[in-house]
């Protein structure tokens, strides 16, 4: 009988979702998160996973988060509640320590309870997988390969403006000018804070930034200007550090300091050997961790945020690799397979992929284990097979169709084409939510889509049997 005086539906998607829900996995990562020490009573595993997931689900705010849970007895009932609370569970901020207990590893390895949880295997250990097409059986006593597995890459832009040098360099400057006006008071100095004008360098600034296509030369002798006043702020606050200590800044104001001398160096080795590239390049000041991730698509040649490797399975997303420098998903693929048979005990049938995969290393990799690579054949195509090459590859570009539409959906309608996310730790979480969000989403589909089915086939064999 449901809680909540038994008033609640049962063909909810909050009742459907809190059934197959890996709430055992959840509890287990959540308790290994907190320390032995003893203290106030931690809000449950249920409340705390569950709050999260509803976020992403719906698309909230922390706050709207806590105003939903507050107003909704569904997601109250998902959340384990015995009975309706008006007041609010916990305050909105607890949101973000909530999202640091689930990393992103934690957050992958969820999913995959989620997914042996809605897909039990058979005890027959021959059996395919899900949709897993035709077999590629070579022995009787070994079973062959099955299922088709689905490869693609995707950045999650973060929320950042649109990286410039200028304008990176004059936010450090603006920063520089915030900390020495907080050590000047612990200091004797007087006079002027700064060895140039402020409203100068300001000045400066916009008459560049203000532009609408400003000149080489112009934007390269304002950055050379935004570089030499970054200098001085530098070198006049290390002097004030060494004569006040460190401790007259706060943390988080260090943290950022050392993030601009980093800066300094990158565009000032850019800026004197005449080039635009550098290791580990910083964009933004406040988010050092993002990265330009080159697309080369229309409209988005440059995404600056986290890149994800993609696997697809019979619908159901998996995330393979998940970084901040970009990568090349080429070289990806052999891991992929080799995960896909520790799933199913099989390497797959076949790996529908786009170009970047088809190397000299992956071909080799799938000849040997009898996996079909999508793609044409090298060598030139035989007379008789021309047509049916075409026609399989016809075939596997609408299946590898999947894979696009779950980046789509998973950037759409969860949220994966902007993060909100401050953290990189936290950036990491909400993307294998949203992604953990649309799998919960897709196996509710397949759960009702094999209901359907069986009521299908349960009402024509009972057709069958009358006729007969």
């Amino acid at each position: 009988m449901l809680p909540f005086g038994g008033k609640l539906l049962t063909d909810n998607r909050w009742v459907k979702a809190a059934k197959i829900m890996p709430w055992d996995v959840i509890e287990d990562i959540y308790e290994k998160s907190f320390s032995v020490s003893e203290g106030r009573p931690s809000i449950s595993s249920r409340i705390a996973y569950g709050a999260i997931y509803i976020k992403e689900q719906e698309n909230l705010t922390d706050e709207r988060t806590v105003e939903y849970i507050a107003e909704n007895p569904y997601m109250q009932y998902f959340l384990g509640l015995p009975e309706f609370k008006a007041e609010p569970l916990f305050d909105s901020s607890m949101m973000v320590h909530f999202r640091k207990r689930f990393n992103a590893e934690a957050i992958n390895t969820i999913n995959e309870a989620l997914y042996k949880n809605t897909h039990p295997k058979k005890d027959d250990d021959n059996t395919p997988p899900p949709d897993s097409g035709s077999s590629n059986t070579t022995d009787e006593n070994k079973p062959g390969n099955h299922g088709k597995l689905i490869l693609d890459a995707t950045v999650a832009p973060s929320d950042i403006r649109y990286p410039t040098d200028l304008s990176l360099l004059n936010e450090c400057r603006e920063n520089t000018e915030d900390m020495i006006d907080a050590l000047w008071e612990f200091t004797d100095k007087k006079g002027h804070k700064t060895a140039y004008s402020r409203k100068k360098a300001r000045k400066n600034y916009l008459k560049v930034a203000k532009q609408r296509k400003a000149r080489l030369q112009i934007t390269r002798k304002a950055i050379g200007e935004q570089l030499e006043y970054i200098k001085k702020n530098i070198d006049t606050i290390n002097k004030m550090l060494a004569e006040t200590g460190a401790g007259k800044l706060s943390e988080r104001r260090l943290e950022r300091f050392r993030v601009i001398e980093k800066i300094y160096r990158q565009q000032r080795l850019m800026y004197d050997t005449h080039t635009q590239k550098c290791d580990d390049r910083i964009i933004n000041l406040r988010q050092p961790h993002v990265r330009c991730i080159m697309r080369g698509k229309a409209g988005k040649r440059y995404e600056f945020g986290q890149k994800l490797h993609f696997a697809v399975v019979d619908g159901f997303t998996f995330i393979e690799d998940q970084k901040w420098d970009n990568f090349n998903e080429g070289v990806c693929l052999i891991t992929s397979a080799e995960r896909f048979k520790e799933r199913f005990g099989v390497y797959p049938e076949a790996i529908l992929a786009d170009t970047i995969y088809r190397n000299t290393d992956n071909r080799k990799f799938c000849k040997e284990n009898g996996i079909r690579l999508s793609g044409p054949k090298l060598g030139r195509p035989k007379i008789s097979e021309a047509e049916a090459d075409k026609e399989l590859a016809y075939n596997d570009n609408c299946e590898r169709n999947m894979v696009e539409s779950r980046n789509g959906i998973s950037k759409r309608r969860y949220g994966l084409d902007l993060i909100m996310a401050y953290l990189p730790q936290t950036a990491e979480t909400e993307a294998a939510l949203q992604v953990f969000a649309m799998n919960v989403a897709h196996c509710l589909r397949s759960l009702l889509r094999h209901f359907l089915q069986f009521l299908f086939d349960l009402r024509k064999c009972r057709i069958t049997a009358y006729f007969v």
